[in-house]
Order: structure tokens, then sequence, then C-alpha cells
């Protein structure tokens, strides 16, 4: 065999390994999106896209002093863009809706909450190492 044939063949498998990587990326964030799993530090956020329809999604809460904030982990986001479009939200808490307005986090914000909640290795390597979003709920 030669140098050019065993270059192929290298190439070859690390394009199908990446290509099983992605595969498995898109079905964990899939299943999640839509069992939506609900655990001890989750919440409900109401949203509300660009026609007026109110959209439920199921979000980490983080807290960080006396403030909520919420992280876009994952691919999909179409919360998160929603929130910046229209940051006039609703979270469940406890069982009630209270109404909150999401504010963008500034760089340093942003470090010390991460530092804070820092996700682990699997869950990163399960969701395709995301660029990690956040916003503040303040109070409206």
């Amino acid at each position: 065999m030669g140098s050019a044939d065993q270059t192929m063949k290298a190439v070859k498998i690390i394009a199908i390994l990446l290509a099983v990587y992605v595969v498995i990326v898109a079905a964990f964030e899939s299943l999640l999106g839509y069992f939506q799993p609900q655990a001890g530090n989750t919440v409900v956020v109401t949203t509300v896209d660009e026609d007026g329809n109110a959209k439920e999604r199921v979000i980490s809460r983080l807290d960080s002093g006396d403030q909520i904030y919420l992280a876009a982990n994952h691919w999909p986001r179409a919360w998160y863009n929603r929130v910046l479009d229209n940051p006039e939200v609703q979270l469940t808490l406890d069982g009630e809706k209270r109404p909150f307005k999401a504010v963008p986090v500034s760089a340093e914000e942003h470090a010390r909450v991460d530092a804070e909640h820092p996700l682990g290795t699997v869950i990163r390597i399960l969701t395709g190492f995301p660029p990690r979003r956040f916003v503040r709920l303040d109070p409206a």
C-alpha cells in the first residue's frame, strides 16, 4: 500500500468519524428539544415570536447573587433569538407565571456566570461545543 493510499484511507476514516459525531450531536439536540426534560433547576420560559404567538421552552435556571440567568447552551436557540427580538418574557416559577425583562449580559457578567456554572465536558461534547450565551432576567 502506497503513501497516497494510506493518506486517503486515513482521510476517509476521519470523515466517517466526523459524520458519526455530527449525527450523534444532531440526535442528542433533537431529543432534548422534543422531550424538554425538566429537573430540579429547570424553568419554563415563555417568549413571543414575530407573529405574536407564545412559545414555551424548558431552560436551565442559573442563579448568581440575587439574579436569575438563562443560558443558551445548545445550537438550537430559537428561544434565545426571540428573547433578543422581544425581551418581555414570562418565567414559570413555583407553578406561577411571572413577567421579566431579558437583558443580554456584558462580557464581564458572562465570564462570571460562566465560571459559577461551568458545563461539564460530556455535555459540551454531546452538544457539539456551541457558543454559550446568557440573558439576565430583571423583574418587569
